[in-house]
């Protein structure tokens, strides 16, 4: 346990030291620890292994003793001299019986116990007397006289404060999503930004659709282009019939030309 103290000071002196957080350091006595921690107000000795408090110093300005699980049967009475602890936890521990619980009733400023795991609290009445025997006592085992429970946090019951609001914006999804000024100074949520890219993205996708439609040849225009050639090779055709049939007429009728001046030359 010295060790562990010195440690936790930090090279500071006794007497400037607030708080020291001792669990499981292991010891079965109070050792290293002295009446020089006058400004000690937080002070923790869980599952060290202690069997009694002997030797436990005057802590003047103690006010939370932090002792469960330990095996302290007896010896309270050297929590005396800390006459402003309003906390005390000795949960776990091996106390039997109320005698044993007597020293209690001279810290006058003791406003929450826990005895939670240990023998006494088997008792009859138990939770009566405990009261009645620390009257300034307001919590007993995390209950009051009226078995109300105790407030969880007494930092936020002292200041009003509840807590719903950073609930409430936990649980709200649109809490997820951050605002920003445009530049006409509106506000505007990255949802919103992310909906008008998406849109952007969509019409660039489709102005590049029109683009390849144009470039991609139609078929129908294809087929256009051959009616048109098929349509030129029959006229080039029917105009070459038509030739043909007047270059035979006028064949004809040169030769029944000459076939007449041949008749009139024998008839000469």
């Amino acid at each position: 346990m010295e060790k562990r103290i010195a440690l936790e000071k930090r090279g500071l002196p006794d007497d400037k030291i607030t708080e020291l957080i001792l669990d499981n350091c292991r010891s079965t006595s109070i050792e290293g620890l002295t009446d020089s921690f006058t400004a000690l107000e937080v002070l923790s000795l869980i599952n060290v292994g202690l069997v009694s408090l002997k030797n436990f110093p005057k802590l003047p300005a103690l006010r939370k003793l932090e002792l469960s699980d330990n095996r302290i049967q007896n010896a309270l009475s050297h929590l005396t001299g800390s006459p402003k602890l309003t906390h005390l936890n000795l949960s776990g521990n091996r106390i039997k019986d109320f005698e044993e619980l007597q020293p209690l009733k001279e810290l006058e400023n003791l406003e929450v116990l826990d005895l939670f795991n240990n023998e006494v609290t088997m008792t009859q009445n138990y939770r009566d007397k405990i009261f009645e025997l620390i009257p300034s006592l307001k919590y007993l085992d995390g209950f009051d006289r009226e078995d109300a429970e105790a407030p969880s946090d007494e930092d936020d019951e002292a200041n009003g404060g509840t807590g719903e609001e950073d609930y409430d914006s936990d649980l709200d999804p649109s809490s997820d999503y951050d605002e920003e000024e445009d530049e006409d100074g509106n506000l505007v949520s990255l949802a919103d930004v992310y909906n008008e890219n998406l849109e952007e993205d969509g019409s660039d996708w489709n102005e590049e659709d029109g683009e390849d439609d144009e470039d991609f040849d139609d078929p129908t225009d294809e087929d256009e282009d051959d009616g048109e050639g098929e349509g030129e090779g029959e006229g080039e055709g029917e105009v070459a019939a038509e030739n043909a049939g007047s270059d035979s007429e006028a064949g004809e009728e040169s030769e029944a030309r000459g076939k007449k001046r041949k008749l009139e030359g024998n008839d000469g």
